[in-house]
């Protein structure tokens, strides 16, 4: 029998999972270069290749989008895919590197995609550094054309059993989702990737469990092996002990009725049982994860975040692009309100094919740069346009407007006399629009957090982004490995804060929401319901877990609860206090 093994990767989409392991071998197509011969007809002959091989990757993406619900995260990503294998630039340039250095299409390709990837890899911000992987796959779609492979999932022409994980070096779009199509597939695992890769995009989108990042898994594992994943803790475990497997499946059937009694909560109110009604948002994190809000329980998008529109691109959009994608969600929600934050582009998150435009500004200390409403309001035609679209869909469906990297009061009023003057060109224009949208601060850093009750006079509404809150309060890196240990929301810095902006928020007489990772975190729930948040806006796979601990909590409780976690003082002991709580409070949810 074979030893059991533990891999460790990236917990990318939570869930647990037991099942024989499916080895993909995405054996890499032969891209060495090859020198034309002197013949005239070579190079016209090798251009006409990689067009052939162009038209069939396009082909290929077209088939599969065709058999996809179009608003899906599967069809949102390969539509982007399609539209680089139609960019005329890209393909400019491989044509012109086989006519003037006479060599092969493979090379030419390959020669593109490094260059590119070059680009890409001195990107700070995750997101966007992992966006270097859709130039790699728009490349190896056309590579794979180019060897007749263009079909090819290398799965050795066997079915892949029904229940299977699939354990690969890495997937593309378009390979997930053909895989997901073919067969009953129970987790993802690959050697490379991270949670912003557009696999584990796919796999939270659907609810699979996924561990991106664990090196070495593809060789290590074979398919047959017996694969146990922690999707959350990212441990992959290979043909466990026994006892291990028998204590696995007892906390697998304890989960299942957890998920099964949240799930059966999403179409009732987030209500405490004294009677406190917290509103539960879904955030789009990259494209339009529309159909989720509705199976989730979502009561609407708290945050909609619209640097995807400046992704994979050589030029900005205009207005006109801004309108048709924030109007069609907002005509896809049916009159649930969406939240836009403006963009939250720049510096560390320049994406590479911009590099013509304003957004090319690199900074040599970007999170602390002009990102955010800063730079917005120092390239106020990008801001107009962005304004002006969503001044028009305010029409089409209620909207708020939200502001990212706030640290004083006159960011807020600039940010209005923007507003008046994109009201006033679009009257001019006689386009429709409605100029009285709420506009909301995010309060992400310790200048706004200790100037909140200013800003809140300012404001419509209040959204604290507790992502980037955590790591400018402790003066961390939060994508730093050296110290990822210090990062936590339980820091007594960041409860104070939290407790100080939600007091100034509500003395004010507005709202406060929260759409960082600890909204989403059922840990946290009973806590944030205790300082008195009004909204909490989550990935939605999460939705119908904090929905749980809402509906099974008393608001007054809560209350005492906040308070005796705020007098504690250590951060490791006020986390063990809180998971020892709410064990003891929700018997069965922890």
């Amino acid at each position: 029998m074979t030893e059991p093994l533990t891999i460790k990767g990236v917990g990318a989409s939570p869930g647990l999972v037991v099942g024989r392991a499916f080895a993909i071998d995405r054996a890499r197509v032969d891209c060495s270069m090859r020198r034309l011969p002197d013949d005239p007809a070579a190079v016209p002959q090798e251009k006409d290749r990689l067009l052939k091989a162009f038209a069939a990757s396009r082909e290929r993406l077209r088939r599969i989008l065709d058999t996809l619900e179009p608003s899906s995260e599967q069809a949102s990503i390969l539509e982007t895919h399609l539209l680089m294998l139609k960019d005329p630039m890209f393909m400019g340039e491989a044509l012109q590197l086989i006519e003037k250095e006479r060599i092969n299409a493979e090379w030419a390709v390959n020669r593109l995609v490094q260059r590119f990837k070059g680009v890409f890899s001195g990107i700070k911000d995750e997101y966007l550094r992992e966006r270097s992987s859709d130039i790699e796959f728009v490349g190896e779609h056309v590579l794979r054309s180019l060897a007749g492979r263009g079909e090819d999932m290398e799965p050795g022409g066997r079915e892949i059993p029904p229940g299977s994980v699939i354990v690969a070096r890495d997937l593309s779009p378009a390979d997930a989702t053909t895989l997901l199509r073919r067969s009953e597939v129970k987790g993802i695992v690959t050697d490379l990737g991270a949670k912003t890769s557009h696999v584990a995009i796919i796999a939270r989108a659907i609810g699979l469990p996924c561990i991106v990042g664990a090196q070495g898994a593809s060789d290590t594992v074979r398919t047959g092996d017996l694969v146990v994943l922690d999707g959350e803790a990212g441990d992959i475990t290979v043909n466990p002990a026994k006892e291990f497997l028998e204590n696995f499946q007892i906390r697998l059937r304890r989960l299942q009725t957890a998920e099964a009694a949240a799930h059966a909560l999403r179409k009732l109110p987030a209500v405490s049982l004294d009677g406190k009604r917290v509103r539960l948002m879904g955030n789009l994190d990259d494209s339009f994860q529309l159909p989720l809000v509705t199976s989730s329980g979502a009561e609407g998008v708290g945050l909609f975040r619209t640097e995807i529109l400046f992704l994979d691109r050589k030029t900005l959009p205009d207005e006109e692009e801004h309108f048709s994608i924030y109007s069609r969600a907002v005509k896809a929600l049916g009159g649930k309100p969406v939240t836009f934050r403006t963009l939250d582009l720049g510096a560390d998150k320049m994406p590479g094919g911009l590099s013509g435009t304003p957004l090319a500004r690199i900074e040599p200390n970007p999170a602390l740069g002009l990102r955010g409403v800063r730079y917005c309001l120092r390239h106020r035609d990008i801001f107009l346009k962005q304004l002006k679209a969503i001044l028009r869909t305010a029409v089409l469906g209620p909207v708020e407007i939200l502001l990212p990297m706030i640290t004083e009061i006159s960011e807020i009023r600039e940010t209005r006399a923007c507003i008046e003057e994109a009201a006033d060109a679009l009257r001019r224009e006689g386009k429709d629009f409605r100029s009285d949208v709420p506009l909301g601060a995010m309060i992400e850093t310790p200048g706004a957090v200790w100037s909140a009750d200013r800003l809140a006079r300012e404001c419509d509404f209040f959204s604290v982004g507790t992502n980037d809150l955590i790591q400018y309060a402790l003066a961390l890196d939060r994508q730093n490995a050296e110290v990822a240990y210090l990062y936590s929301p339980f820091h007594l810095a960041v409860l104070r804060g939290l407790r100080f902006t939600i007091d100034a928020a509500h003395q004010a007489g507005i709202p406060v929401s929260m759409c960082g990772e600890m909204a989403g975190d059922p840990l946290c729930t009973f806590l944030l319901l205790g300082l008195g948040m009004d909204t909490l806006s989550m990935v939605f796979s999460q939705i119908p877990k904090v929905k749980r601990v809402l509906r099974a909590a008393s608001a007054a409780e809560a209350r005492e609860f906040a308070d005796r976690v705020l007098e504690t003082g250590d951060v490791r002991e006020c986390e063990r206090f809180v998971r020892e709580e709410m064990r003891r409070r929700f018997e069965g949810l922890f």
